[in-house]
């Protein structure tokens, strides 16, 4: 069997989730698959993070935009590699793809009805959302087999297209081994002098995606701002100044800039750190298909505050504290709470380590090796 593997943004610099989630999936399966082959198309940048072993070979296509790559470079890379089975990462996938498609919908955002989600986010990322709800549709249809990451999610994407569950596979994301409890004292230090952090401090991972509940954070932080004598800063990653000045003047509340430290994007390699060095993990997202942000934190011994909604009470199970997003008030209490009372944050801590210990990206690439197994079974049988 050969089996092809979208990895189109995989050796960009600055990798995001889907990219995390993909790089992952490939190199665990290296690991455990020496009998299949693999191409695993990538578009040419700088980050060459993936390298060919014996039975996986790397293709990279030039092609411009990500539509022309996607719609056109990519299927014809597949055909000309005779690839059996193409697996598309990320969402979308090629409309008229002559090769049989497996497609990982991570979520389906951007086709549910929900008015933040179509009036809030930058340009680009609407742009994004435009495409994806002309191409996922019919892409859909065609596959093979559709995996997503959660049971949440494969529930609302059954919901929406009316199929049957059978299409649909739910296989959970893993958490990386490098995030653990980080003893190294000069490591620690090492990463608070790069990214100039202080001893003491909130970590929340918000960009400007509608769905981070970056303006409902905010809000609960300067509440809780008011009321602590000590104060303690907000660590927020990969937003730069221009989008938080912008969300603080939504809020009315632009003063609330000094008490928060901007670290700008941060390499994968340095995040297992800044989770060890936080007091606590914010993740009150509005909806989420996943979240390894969560079990990352977990890993690490960080407490983690997370939301009643989509798919994070099943990843965080009862290792989170859990809240209400739409509830600026509640995530500021749930905060307090866990800055004073230490038997409680303890206790999340030691259940988050067991929590975490149920994912891991090895149980994701067999349950995925297994899928492309099926789906080419049934390729053979139906000739």
């Amino acid at each position: 069997m050969k089996i092809g593997i979208e990895g189109q943004r995989l050796f960009r610099v600055r990798k995001h989730g889907m990219d995390m989630v993909a790089l992952e999936l490939i190199r665990n399966l290296q690991k455990i698959d020496h009998e299949n082959e693999y191409v695993i198309f990538v578009s040419p940048d700088e980050d060459k993070c993936l390298r060919e072993t014996g039975n996986f070979k790397i293709r990279e296509l030039a092609g411009g935009a990500y539509p022309w790559w996607e719609q056109f470079a990519l299927p014809k890379a597949a055909r000309k590699e005779g690839c059996d089975i193409l697996h598309c990462t990320s969402n979308t996938a090629p409309v008229n793809s002559k090769t049989p498609l497996v497609i990982t919908l991570h979520d389906i955002i951007y086709l549910e009805s929900l008015g933040i989600f179509k009036k809030a986010g930058t340009w680009y990322q609407k742009l994004g959302n435009l495409y994806r709800r002309l191409v996922v549709p019919p892409v859909v249809k065609r596959s093979k087999k559709i995996i997503t990451v959660s049971h949440y999610e494969k529930h609302r994407i059954a919901d929406f297209f009316g199929f049957k569950n059978s299409k649909l596979e739910a296989v959970y994301n893993g958490v990386g081994e490098k995030f653990k409890k980080i003893h190294n004292e000069n490591l620690l230090d090492e990463i608070k002098n790069k990214y100039h952090l202080p001893e003491r401090f909130i970590f929340f991972l918000g960009n400007t995606d509608p769905k981070k509940n970056t303006p409902g954070v905010l809000k609960a932080f300067s509440a809780l701002i008011k009321e602590l004598d000590k104060k303690i800063p907000l660590v927020l990653l990969d937003f730069d100044e221009d989008d938080l000045d912008r969300v603080l003047d939504d809020i009315n509340d632009p003063d609330l800039k000094e008490h928060i430290i901007l670290t700008g994007y941060v390499i994968n390699k340095d995040l297992p750190a800044i989770y060890n060095l936080s007091e606590l993990f914010l993740y009150p997202s509005l909806r989420e298909s996943f979240g390894i942000p969560i079990l990352e934190a977990m890993s690490c011994g960080t407490p983690v505050i997370t939301s009643n909604t989509s798919s994070m009470p099943e990843v965080a199970g009862d290792a989170g504290m859990i809240v209400d997003p739409y509830d600026p008030p509640q995530i500021k209490e749930a905060i307090l709470r866990l800055l004073n009372d230490n038997k409680l944050k303890e206790n999340l801590i030691s259940k988050g380590y067991e929590q975490a210990a149920k994912f891991s990206w090895a149980n994701m690439a067999r349950d995925v090796l297994n899928i492309y197994k099926s789906v080419y079974q049934g390729i053979q049988q139906n000739k």
